[in-house]
């Protein structure tokens, strides 16, 4: 039976070019990241030479440019319309911000009203109150921010037992400014539980730190209280197990 020779019927991956290798036609080497082949005997001649190879695929960018687009530790590289581009580091807290297609990316400060820190201060400490005629403070301590300029809400509830007679006015003390009717309090003519709530929002001072916080009631004339006790227990009723006053801070970005 007659044999008939077709030659290659597929291309022949030789690897990396080596000077000293006999190459014969559809032979396929790399060669400085591109492929090559050949197309005519060789040997000893680089691919780059016409004669003997042509270039089946190129090189592409295989990342070493970015060490010359990217300078600063930090930095963020993007696309534009014609390569790669550098977007140099953004201050402390900015974020990244898209411009949508066609537009290029961008450092942009946060949105207001970022909640920075929340804090809570309880209390469940059974406490008579004194009948006065000036200012008496219930609750107080200090509450840390962390921001410059920021916003405070402060909440209160406070439990409260037993009726007292009076007008009283109540209040918040901030950063050493009283703050009056920001407090309320419940009043009825029957012996029972009741509620004292407030809220209000506050400017923090330009430095970020430690501020006084109270929470006070005060007569302005006779004196008198608005309960007789805070926080009360079984010893008030039988029903009570423990009351706890909650006092809750919040701080927002400005």
């Amino acid at each position: 039976m007659a044999t008939l020779n077709l030659g290659n019927i597929k291309f022949n991956w030789k690897g990396a070019y080596a000077g000293g290798t006999a190459y014969v036609v559809d032979d396929v080497v790399s060669y400085s990241g591109s492929s090559y082949i050949c197309k005519l005997a060789s040997t000893g001649n680089l691919p780059t030479n016409g004669t003997y190879w042509d270039q089946m695929s190129s090189a592409g960018t295989n990342g070493t440019d970015l060490t010359t687009t990217l300078t600063t530790q930090g930095d963020v590289v993007y696309r534009d319309g014609s390569g790669l581009q550098r977007l140099a580091a953004g201050t402390n807290g900015q974020l990244l911000k898209t411009g949508g297609a066609g537009a290029n990316p961008s450092w942009t400060d946060a949105p207001s009203g970022v909640v920075k820190k929340i804090e809570e201060y309880t209390n469940n400490t059974r406490a008579g109150l004194s009948a006065s005629s000036s200012k008496v403070n219930m609750f107080s301590g200090t509450f840390t921010t962390t921001t410059a300029s920021s916003k405070i809400l402060i909440q209160i509830l406070i439990p409260s037992w037993g009726t007292e007679a009076g007008s009283i006015n109540m209040g918040i003390t901030w950063n050493g400014t009283d703050y009056d009717g920001r407090h309320h309090y419940s009043y009825s003519a029957s012996n029972d539980t009741y509620m004292q709530v407030g809220q209000g929002i506050f400017d923090n001072s330009s430095t970020p730190g430690s501020h006084a916080w109270a929470v006070y009631y005060n007569s302005n004339a006779a004196s008198s209280k608005p309960h007789a006790v805070v926080n009360p227990n079984n010893s008030d009723d039988g029903r009570i197990v423990q009351d706890v006053t909650s006092i809750v801070f919040t701080e927002f970005k400005n």
